[in-house]
């Protein structure tokens, strides 16, 4: 007879953004169930079908459990089983040897899209190792977003779901398929049926968009202009909120004059959104009080993200909504550790100066490399050569801009370790694997340095298999060998502890809190002003001219121009199925989602000859590969739309799991990119298509 099942609380992760509130069962440290938690504070009670299921990583016959050491040519599939301290003694054997060469600087520190303390133990590691060279997607995720908003707002502003909304302005994201960090969908749904409006900004008809009272479908890569079409009915209606706007805004006469020439009918011409629709809009979301504007992650996939972004900001200002219950707000940490010291950023003072991304006069803040500089760095020694790369919870091989460049990259590089669940794309090509522990297999903390004002505890629930280790454990044990030992723990799980140690608890006692949450500071402008150069939100940048940035906002055309070769615009859209390249390995899932399916209209589709199932070319000025079509009108006649993140986990090993087959970055290039983050265009390609 086995035991009761013991019920943990917990917290998701890596299944998606992660912040639900879970209750996990566990029998014979099996976990058996997991439901979502009632008292979950961002999603009461609600969890997707990915994250009920997420446990059956745990027990695949395919995980990773042991070291492993490649013994054929880089990305042969060829592999050895070795010891924990044969791994960890070549692995800093080859970065200290890097190190000796060419500098701390030449070897890369690489990290996907954790949302735990991994990725800050990762930094820390980077900065106690020397390297200023911390590689992440944040380009095209989370930081245009944050880093516009410093410039402009002093802070970065989240959409408070939390306290009343009149209006929600859902602006390039379907919250209710994939969610932000806690801005879940469920929270948006909750806001509706107390009365909140919805008007829903996206070139595809989504999960939200058909919940909308007002959709806009907008034609991919006019989103900047559209925005600016916002802004050109509120001022010039005098709909803006004008004690806010006169006392604590910078730069508005130069902003008024500026959106004088994207009116609701030249933004039309543009935009193909109605210039009734636009006024209509602009209209409803100005007059509500408070509103909040939920931005989406694909504003940020665009060479023009910084204008996007920007004018997203400025519209926000001007109404009134910023640091207001139910509007925009500055999230507060709550009493934890900072993430300076965290990190130990005092013992690399010059990284700014020091970092790839410096030679490339990326915009200030922005403290982590752009993919797209990082390979110009080791294929070009551009600005200085790059040799080394150890990478954690990230796949670059698949979700990175220009596949093919990352593949010759990994390629030319001295050495590679990777840290991971299963043998990637990636992995394939290391000369290291480390077997790492699952979220449900460790003491973490969640949401940590993201901006979001709150952490959550995520507990061990069930022990390892094999050989797994946390990531923590892992770059904890590589540091003493690679640094000064007394920098680092002598068990790793001290990390937590300092965390959480400035709010008077143990890392014991934050479990039984499940999660702590920085205090809500509305209006505090009112005492302060703004943490800008001004001391006010600044719709005109006052630094443009010093850090060479455009100080006002603009729309300069189409990321890329569609011509009678290339005549369809190539978009794409994250799964609710999948987190970008992971869990095709997860037999539930991939049983919802069997293929890479290509969105594409009927009358398109019959122009084309292809039908709903049929295997589909598509091709852009980079690459072409091969999805499967689905025929659908939500979305229009001259837009297709590709699934992102594929390879086949049932592929051959030889060929690193045929990540060329369907993999949208084959489609991508990054010959052109946004000067202030080194963003690609992710979207809005122009492209062709055929029946396969």
């Amino acid at each position: 007879m086995g035991e009761e099942i013991r019920w943990v609380k917990t917290h998701c992760a890596r299944m998606d953004h992660g912040g639900c509130g879970l209750l996990v069962g566990v029998e014979n440290n099996q976990i058996v169930q997991i439901k979502g938690d009632p008292q979950g504070y961002l999603n009461h009670g609600y969890t997707c079908f990915k994250g009920r299921v997420s446990a059956d990583r745990l027990s695949h016959p395919d995980r990773l459990k042991y070291p492993l050491k490649r013994i054929g040519e880089r990305g042969e599939g060829k592999w050895q089983r070795i010891s924990w301290d044969e791994a960890l003694g070549e692995t800093a054997e080859n970065l200290l040897k890097i190190k000796d060469k060419y500098g701390a600087k030449a070897v890369g520190f690489g990290v996907g899209m954790p949302k735990g303390l991994e990725h800050f133990v990762l930094i820390r590691l980077a900065n106690i190792f020397g390297s200023p060279n911390v590689i992440a997607s944040q380009d095209v995720c989370h930081a245009p977003r944050e880093i516009t908003g410093v410039h402009t707002c002093g802070f970065y502003p989240v959409a408070d779901l939390h306290n009343p909304s009149s209006l929600i302005l859902c602006w390039g994201g379907n919250a209710l398929s994939t969610n932000e960090e806690g801005q879940l969908g469920s929270l948006v749904l909750e806001q509706m049926k107390k009365g909140a409006k919805l008007i829903v900004v996206d070139p595809r008809r989504t999960e939200i968009a058909a919940r909308a009272d007002l959709w806009l479908q907008l034609k991919p890569g006019t989103g900047p202009a559209l925005a600016l079409g916002f802004l050109n009915v509120i001022l010039e209606e005098s709909l803006y909120d004008q004690e806010f706007v006169e006392n604590f805004t910078y730069g508005f006469e130069e902003l008024s004059q500026h959106v004088k020439r994207y009116t609701p009918e030249v933004v039309s011409e543009i935009t193909l959104v109605p210039a009734e629709l636009i006024r209509q809009a602009a209209r409803m979301y100005a007059a509500a009080k408070p509103a909040a504007l939920l931005w989406g992650n694909a504003i940020e996939h665009s060479i023009y993200t910084f204008d996007y972004t920007r004018s997203l900001n400025c519209l926000m200002a001007v109404t009134g909504n910023l640091e207001v219950p139910g509007g925009n707000v500055n999230a507060h940490d709550p009493k934890i550790m900072g993430l300076g010291e965290f990190v130990r950023a005092d013992l690399i003072p010059t990284k700014a100066k020091e970092m790839i991304s410096a030679h490339h006069r990326i915009i200030p803040r922005l403290m982590t490399i752009a993919p797209a500089y990082f390979r110009k760095a080791v294929l070009e020694g551009i600005p200085y050569p790059v040799r080394g790369y150890y990478g954690m919870c990230t796949n670059p091989l698949v979700n990175w801009a220009d596949s093919r460049v990352t593949y010759e990259a990994l390629k030319s590089l001295d050495f590679v370790a990777i840290a991971d669940l299963f043998m990637t794309p990636t992995a394939a090509m290391a000369d290291i694997v480390f077997p790492v522990a699952h979220q449900y297999e460790m003491n973490d903390i969640g949401h940590y340095g993201i901006g979001h004002g709150m952490v959550f505890a995520r507990p061990k629930i069930v022990e390892p298999p094999g050989e797994c280790w946390p990531d923590m454990k892992i770059m904890n044990a590589l540091g003493k060998r690679v640094s000064p030992s007394e920098l680092w723990k002598e068990d790793y799980e001290e990390f937590l502890e300092d965390v959480v140690r400035p709010a008077g608890l143990s890392y014991k006692e934050f479990v039984t809190k499940g999660y702590l949450k920085g205090p809500d500071r509305f209006k505090s402008y009112l005492e302060k002003g703004f943490r800008t150069p001004t001391g006010k939100i600044e719709l005109m940048l006052s630094v443009a001219e010093k850090f060479k940035l455009k100080p006002l906002p603009e729309f300069v055309g189409q990321p890329e121009e569609i011509d009678s070769e290339y005549p369809l615009i190539l978009i794409s859209a994250k799964s609710r199925d999948y987190l970008h390249s992971s869990y095709r390995w997860v037999e539930k899932i991939r049983q919802r989602e069997p293929h890479p399916f290509v969105e594409i209209h009927p009358d398109t589709a019959v122009a084309y000859g292809i039908s709903d199932g049929d295997s589909v070319i598509i091709k852009t000025r980079h690459g072409e590969i091969v999805q499967v079509a689905r025929i659908t009108d939500s979305v229009l006649p001259q837009v297709v739309c590709a699934a992102i993140g594929w390879w086949f986990p049932e592929g051959d090993a030889s060929q690193q799991f045929e990540w060329r087959k369907s993999n949208f970055n084959m489609l991508t290039s990054i010959e052109k990119l946004g000067k202030e983050f080194g963003t690609p265009n992710l979207k809005s390609l122009s492209c062709q298509i055929r029946k396969g």
